[in-house]
């Protein structure tokens, strides 16, 4: 019983250094820091009591007390390295240029879950954008989000600097981030099917995307992660805990996926607030959910031109929506790396396609980001070099600090594609002109340091 008992001791301070090891991926950010606390906790308790277990006359013997200890002190030094080379790598951060950092942060939109925190990151101008979600409404009236977005863009004012992004997630049905207090609406897939016909269904959206637009714009909200363009093709799997496409796509006909998107946008877009176009190259037919895991999409290149991409082209020549770089790897163009870091993708956009839009990744936050062969770090800095123009950085803003400190690093080595850069803040800067009324202004050219 009492080997037993240290045999399992054996396996919690295994658990505990994966733990420590991974102590700063992106799981539970919330209570990360009482996490932290807890795990110091536990490797003290072992680490205490299997000293006092050591007497002289029986330290040899004692062979799975000192691999409990060893293990108990590895998981300890390991968890308070993490935490402390985070802590250095965010207050580096802060020391940069601050050109540098002006000039790679406009790159990032980041949710958040502190808002002193947040504003810190206005004020030194190192994002983009911001991403609100559930979390950052909660109890709070429209008039009090409005107050807080505000004040925001009042930073941003007084740095003579165009408006952020203030960018949510309201598709309507299950992915409906700010109702309350904004109205819940049904998904689009069931306005149209409830219509009676073409016309009505039209009315309809119209009317839907003009009370979106209203209640979003009204409070501050001008990027809407919406509409969902990926088609129906009836994937259902159990371990898609997120991503369920199934449940928000807007139709299997791309015919009708194509009008009404369409329609939706041009409305938005009328009414002060830019819509994005999700997920590329389209999820409806990715069986794994890219929250979790990797995920790859089969289909031929002629395939998804004739069908899946057909809603996607559509909208990237006929409205100013941005489109979103979903996870999955596109087989057929690139087998190494997902869509949302993948140059040969992007490139195919960018020249092939001749789009000149602004493309946004799906949240670097997922697994089939993080987790993959590049990590956070060499994906960030891949995907601008492919030209994408905005990072999401959604579910955990800590990941943030290390993206950043990526690209500053990449910045200092050469190894960012500068002429890509220059052309990235142009679109983002000549989006925002467009957007809010006001007159273009010339390209940056030359060196962007």
């Amino acid at each position: 019983m009492v080997n037993l008992l240290k045999i399992l001791k054996v396996f919690l301070a295994i658990a505990l250094l994966f733990l420590a090891f991974n102590l700063r991926a992106p799981f539970l950010p919330s209570i990360k820091f009482y996490f932290f606390l807890c795990l110091l906790a536990i490797d003290l308790a072992l680490i205490f009591t299997e000293i006092k277990a050591f007497t002289p006359s029986k330290l040899k013997k004692k062979f799975l007390n000192k691999t409990i200890l060893v293990i108990a002190c590895l998981s300890l030094l390991t968890a308070l390295t993490v935490e402390i080379r985070f802590n250095l790598l965010k207050q580096s951060l802060f020391h940069a240029k601050p050109s540098q950092i002006e000039k790679l942060g406009q790159h990032f939109i980041i949710g958040y879950r502190d808002s002193n925190e947040v504003k810190k990151l206005v004020s030194k101008k190192a994002i983009g954008g911001i991403f609100l979600t559930t979390r950052n409404i909660k109890n709070k009236t429209q008039e009090d989000i409005k107050q807080e977005i505000s004040a925001l863009q009042e930073i941003r004012r007084s740095q003579g600097l165009s408006p952020l992004w203030i960018a949510t997630d309201q598709e309507g049905g299950v992915v409906s981030r700010l109702s309350p207090p904004l109205t819940q609406l049904p998904q689009l897939s069931k306005v149209i099917s409830e219509s009676a016909n073409i016309e009505q269904a039209k009315d309809k959206v119209i009317k839907y995307a003009k009370t979106q637009a209203s209640e979003l714009s009204t409070i501050g909200i001008n990027l809407n992660f919406a509409p969902v363009l990926d088609l129906n093709k009836g994937v259902i799997n159990p371990n898609d805990k997120f991503s369920k496409i199934y449940k928000r796509a807007i139709s299997s006909d791309k015919k009708v996926v194509e009008k009404f998107a369409l329609l939706y946008c041009q409305t938005l877009e009328a009414n002060g607030v830019r819509c994005t176009i999700k997920h590329f190259p389209g999820l409806g037919r990715v069986e794994t959910d890219t929250h979790l895991e990797s995920a790859e999409l089969h289909t031929s290149v002629n395939e998804l031109a004739q069908d899946d991409w057909v809603p996607f082209r559509t909208l990237m020549s006929n409205s100013q929506a941005f489109t979103m770089l979903g996870h999955a790897k596109l087989m057929a163009v690139d087998a190494k790396h997902p869509v949302s870091f993948s140059q040969k993708v992007i490139s195919m956009i960018r020249n092939d396609w001749q789009q000149d839009g602004v493309l946004i990744t799906d949240d670097f936050c997922m697994y089939a980001v993080y987790n993959s062969q590049d990590g956070l770090r060499n994906a960030t800095v891949k995907a601008l070099n492919a030209g994408a123009d905005l990072i999401l950085i959604a579910y955990d803003h800590d990941l943030y600090y290390e993206a950043m400190d990526a690209l500053i690093k990449a910045d200092n080595k050469r190894q960012l594609e500068n002429e890509l850069l220059i052309k990235s803040s142009n679109r983002l800067e000549q989006t925002k002109k467009a957007l809010y009324g006001l007159p273009k202004v010339l390209p940056i050219s030359g060196t962007n340091g």
